[in-house]
């Protein structure tokens, strides 16, 4: 699989990013307060998966984010603070009840479909 490429992303505070996304990994956006991490995550990216899913599907005049172009994308799913548990040892797993990704994440040498 190719990598998730965003190009142009100029979202809010982003000044025309360039950034390519492995697929199949487990990526973390870090950085200081205020840095465009969410912006980037959420306005551009989320935003811009779920335009593309929606439009291919038939769905029309849904807004898009400012980037040039993001290839490769998947649609995507979001989770928000408010619909987690504040147990500290919540995770995207529990939070969305899905067992599987446990598996995934345990195991090196388990693949994609969670099975060896």
């Amino acid at each position: 699989m190719h990598n998730i490429v965003i190009k142009g992303a100029k979202e809010k505070n982003l000044k025309n990013i360039f950034l390519e996304i492995p697929r199949n990994k487990l990526v973390v956006f870090t950085g200081l307060s205020g840095s465009g991490k969410s912006t980037l995550a959420i306005d551009t990216i989320y935003q811009e998966c779920q335009r593309q899913y929606l439009e291919a599907i038939g769905y029309q005049g849904i807004h898009k984010p400012k980037v040039d172009f993001i290839l490769n994308a998947s649609p995507a799913i979001r989770i928000t603070p408010s619909e987690y548990s504040k147990n500290p040892r919540s995770s995207v797993g529990t939070v969305t009840d899905r067992d599987l990704i446990i598996f995934v994440f345990m195991f090196p040498e388990v693949d994609g479909s969670g099975f060896r």
